[in-house]
């Protein structure tokens, strides 16, 4: 299929240069001239951006059966709008992946947009135009058709306006688009008027326009040619279009370039026959002896196979008589418990034999007699007693656990040492409202053509608990519909063919202890912009330590005290558990984070002395932490203290006394999570989820997210994990 993006070259130039369809080689070009979508010979090829011919009419199913796959969700069952048209796993993989986000598209976008190319199995973005923007490739079109011709040639083109039956035509108009017979032609262009001056040639069912007018703006014809798009444009996609930075050349110049280039490159292949036929020898000969190397394959497949059918079949064998000898064994033992208890029923067995002892009347003899039986009948008095069965019926002991076989069975693959094992990243890898799994491979030699992941969840009821399978063309995967505050155990092996990698080493991560928070830096409430600089987005705040704090300062002749400039969230929480993240800059010289209850949110603007410097303070004769615990004991909110690379552990009765154990490292993302029935606010490192300090809250109003900045420092939120991550790397 990528072979067919040559002809593409010359679509848009030379438009009278293949006027006269003087003879071409025919022979050996048919696969040139097929389409990979339908398989047939291509109709009205159009130019893909990635320089890929589909005709005209598969693009167009093609989008349609793409708008249905994305309507139902990627599934299978609605593939089947085109018996012509099957769009590739791959493609299907990534429409799951979007659908499953959540990402709503009506099909006037999915239309204009959304193309996966059957040529190099790549989504393809067609622009704000779509199938409209995409030029038409008249070269191509025009050599399909003289294939056509050789391969019909005695087939004769009918005359397009005879009455029936139609004779055969004898030339085709260019403008009109048409074919006639002589006959035909005088009426329709008779001498003295405007059709008696349209260009005819040859029967033909190929017409193709004389100019070649821009898809973008169709009132003009393209002039030129963008070095970087390659492909023709007109003046105005240049002057304001989205060609305008782009460099281009005059299309007399690509014409003559291009064309250069081509006949170099034919001329140094025709030159190397030699060369070529060589190589097609040494391919005959490999696929002579990839035929015999295969079935040598199959047959040491097949012996590897009946070995452990051999193994099985021993096991099975002597699986199944442990199990007859211990059924004969209990049956026997059963058999004499019955027949003696079968004994103690009247006038049978062990009670008949002493009902016949008592009628002995001569003493001695019965006293000898009923003394060894007076012994048994007291066992069987005991045994009635105490009835147990002499055997087990259950055969419990005789489970086959096949757990682990099992799963070393289905890990039963052809590996290659040859294949690189993917390692995981953990460092690019999250956990937030969704995971995002990156990896790579150490080598770039014999890399992967697709991966597949697998993830379970682990806790202790579910410790066998089974992998799932997601297959990857990336080298990256977007997870959801994880559970909260658990950890997962992720791996991923990579497949080239049938040889797979081994498992990577597994990587466990932990989602947030509750469901992700989403909110923006409210711009409005209490926000200070002379100090504080949001981010269009309002999804970074910074705090810059400039002449507004210098005159703060300069009224202070001791210590450093002076003002926190405070921003909250612009969404508030009133009930349940909720957690959002965000990354400290490691320059900032102190922050302050938590949470803030509505009712006290004018208190917290109005508070003028907030804070002292975190760092050591000689003069005072005491450090930082304590006057943050002194701060911290006035605020009407709940917030830790960030700054110069350190979390600082608030002081409270169950903090460690020494100042240096309350100072931990600060984590590159920190996370909050506000339990508001439970009245509680836990502070996480969000890289592994690990609660750092925790404390209650009083949660009687709305409870808004807060940070205060002093001095350099910059908050940045963390932005949630969509399909997109997933598309990074589509490009195998």
């Amino acid at each position: 299929a990528a072979s067919a993006a040559d002809p593409a070259g010359g679509g848009g130039a030379g438009m009278d240069g293949d006027r006269q369809e003087s003879p071409v080689a025919i022979k050996g070009i048919e696969r040139e001239l097929i389409c990979p979508a339908c398989k047939e010979l291509f109709t009205h090829p159009l130019i893909l951006p990635c320089q890929h011919n589909v005709c005209h009419k598969c693009v167009k199913e093609i989008l349609f059966a793409f708008e249905d796959s994305f309507a139902d969700g990627g599934s299978e069952s609605s593939n089947q709008s085109s018996p012509r048209i099957k769009i590739s796993s791959s493609s299907l993989d990534r429409i799951d992946r979007i659908s499953r986000s959540g990402i709503k598209r009506n099909s006037l976008t999915l239309r204009s947009s959304l193309f996966p190319c059957p040529g190099c199995q790549r989504d393809i973005d067609l622009g704000e135009r779509g199938i409209n923007g995409l030029f038409r490739n008249f070269t191509l079109e025009t050599i399909v058709e003289r294939y056509r011709q050789a391969a019909r040639a005695a087939i004769a083109i009918m005359c397009d306006f005879c009455k029936p039956p139609p004779q055969e035509s004898t030339k085709s108009c260019m403008d009109c688009s048409a074919s006639y017979c002589n006959e035909c032609f005088k009426i329709h262009h008779p001498w003295g008027t405007v059709k008696a001056q349209h260009e005819y040639v040859g029967p033909t069912t190929n017409f193709r326009p004389k100019i070649l007018m821009c898809p973008e703006h169709e009132m003009e014809r393209v002039n030129m040619y963008c070095e970087i798009c390659r492909r023709p444009v007109c003046h105005l996609c240049k002057l304001g279009g989205c060609h305008a930075n782009h460099r281009v050349t005059t299309m007399s110049t690509a014409y003559k370039t291009l064309k250069e280039k081509l006949s170099k490159d034919i001329e140094y292949l025709i030159s190397k026959e030699s060369q070529v036929k060589a190589h097609i020898t040494q391919l005959d000969l490999l696929l002579k002896e990839t035929e015999c190397n295969s079935e040598r394959a199959k047959e040491e497949a097949s012996h590897s196979f009946e070995k452990l059918y051999h193994v099985l079949e021993e096991k099975k064998a002597a699986a199944l008589r442990a199990i007859e000898t211990s059924k004969n064994i209990r049956l026997e033992k059963l058999q004499t418990q019955a027949e003696e208890y079968q004994g103690l029923l009247e006038n049978n067995g062990l009670v008949g034999y002493a009902q016949e002892v008592l009628k002995e009347t001569d003493p001695s003899c019965f006293v000898q007699t009923a003394k060894q039986l007076h012994v048994r009948i007291q066992k069987a008095t005991e045994s009635l007693k105490s009835f147990r069965p002499a055997a087990e019926s259950t055969f419990g002991d005789f489970v086959v656990d096949i757990a682990k076989q099992e799963e070393i069975l289905s890990d039963l693959s052809f590996h290659s040492s040859g294949l690189d094992i993917p390692e995981i990243n953990e460092e690019q890898s999250r956990m937030y409202n969704k995971a995002l799994i990156s990896w790579e491979c150490p080598g770039k030699t014999d890399s992967a053509d697709i991966y597949v992941l697998e993830y379970r969840k682990l806790n202790r009821e579910e410790e066998s608990a089974t992998w799932q399978e997601v297959k990857v063309c990336s080298k990256s995967k977007v997870i959801s519909d994880l559970d909260d505050d658990s950890s997962y155990a992720f791996r991923v092996r990579g497949y080239k063919g049938s040889i797979c990698s081994c498992w990577s080493r597994e990587v466990i991560l932990r989602t947030p202890p509750a469901p992700v928070f989403s909110f923006l830096f409210d711009d409005k409430c209490g926000y200070n912009s002379e100090r504080l600089l949001l981010n269009p987005g309002r999804t970074s705040v910074e705090s810059r330590a400039g002449f507004p704090l210098l005159l703060g300062s300069e009224r202070i002749q001791v210590g450093c005290y002076t003002t926190l400039d405070y921003i909250i969230g612009d969404t508030g929480i009133d009930k349940g558990k909720h957690f959002w993240a965000f990354h400290v800059e490691a320059y900032s010289y102190l922050v302050k984070v938590g949470v803030v209850s509505s009712n006290k949110i004018q208190k917290l603007f109005h508070n003028t002395h907030d804070v002292t410097s975190p760092r050591y303070e000689q003069d005072s004769g005491h450090d930082s932490g304590s006057e943050d615990a002194f701060f911290d004991s006035l605020q009407p909110f709940t917030l830790v203290t960030l700054g110069m690379k350190n979390f600082f552990i608030p002081t409270t009765p169950a903090a460690p006394k020494d100042p240096a154990s309350r100072i931990l490292p600060l984590p590159s993302r920190l996370g909050i999570c506000l339990d508001c029935d439970k009245g509680k606010v836990g502070f996480y490192d969000a890289g592994c989820m690990k609660c750092l300090y925790e404390c209650e809250v009083d949660c009687s109003g709305i409870m808004y997210p807060a940070f205060a900045l002093m001095g350099g420092a910059a908050v940045h939120l963390e932005e949630a994990v969509t399909a997109k991550y997933g598309e990074y790397h589509d490009d195998i």
